[in-house]
């Protein structure tokens, strides 16, 4: 196998570290700039023993190879996935997983500042989607709003397995209670990708309007959020539900 050229004996022009100093970020590559994180390049072997160099733009052209070139998958690859790449091993894995995260965590406060109000379920999703969207395991999360649905803040109710989660109400509305909320937005995650409300789902719901409106407190909404999109009770015509009688 022909062996690939170090970064260093790259062009001047070409080397993404000078490269971004002299034209900005924006003239980056995505493999460029995951380049710059993983700073160094490997030494490897082949099938046949041969010795050959990786430098770290190709490794970051791996990575987002096995993200199938989206960003946003690459950071939901877990340490082990980013792993099985020839060449990265522990230290560039942690390095990439914290610098998405940063990143991640960045646009989900500007997003958040962006968002004042809750005018649709558009605006809940936007705020909730960048917590639970890359999710593994079941999460439920409530936003908690004031009278007028400006935003107080969203908050991790509880985590569940698999496949499900529990949810306590009397602390769900403690909380709402102690940060003067009048109305929430309740949202959980499904890992398996299905849109579809399950009859725990539709229970669930039905259990927190009903409390929550002995409180005096409103559920304006509930989702559903999967990787890529989400579900809306209320936009589905779904709130409030009669689903036979069932009890808080």
């Amino acid at each position: 196998m022909e062996g690939r050229k170090s970064i260093k004996t790259w062009h001047e022009d070409d080397k993404p570290r000078e490269k971004l100093e002299r034209n900005g970020r924006s003239a980056l590559s995505l493999s460029e700039l995951l380049g710059i994180l993983i700073a160094t390049g490997v030494r490897l072997k082949d099938a046949q023993g041969r010795i050959y160099s990786k430098s770290a733009v190709d490794l970051g052209k791996d990575i987002l190879a096995l993200g199938q070139g989206d960003i946003d998958k690459v950071a939901r690859l877990s340490l082990a996935e980013l792993q099985t790449i020839d060449g990265i091993g522990p230290a560039k894995a942690i390095t990439i997983t914290a610098a998405l995260e940063l990143g991640l965590r960045r646009h989900m406060a500007e997003t958040n500042r962006e968002i004042k109000k809750i005018s649709t379920s558009r605006d809940a999703y936007e705020i909730l989607r960048l917590h639970m969207q890359d999710l593994t395991v079941e999460q439920f999360w409530v936003l908690f709003l004031n009278r007028n649905n400006m935003v107080i803040r969203p908050e991790l109710h509880t985590q569940g397995g698999l496949t499900s989660t529990i949810i306590d109400t009397s602390q769900l509305y403690k909380k709402a209670i102690l940060c003067n909320a009048s109305n929430i937005v309740v949202a959980h995650n499904h890992p398996s990708g299905s849109l579809q409300p399950s009859l725990s789902d539709i229970q669930i719901t039905t259990k927190l309007l009903r409390a929550g409106k002995l409180l005096n407190i409103n559920v304006i909404d509930h989702l559903i959020i999967t990787a890529t999109s989400y579900y809306s009770f209320a936009d589905n015509g779904k709130m409030p539900i009669d689903d036979g009688g069932a009890q808080v």
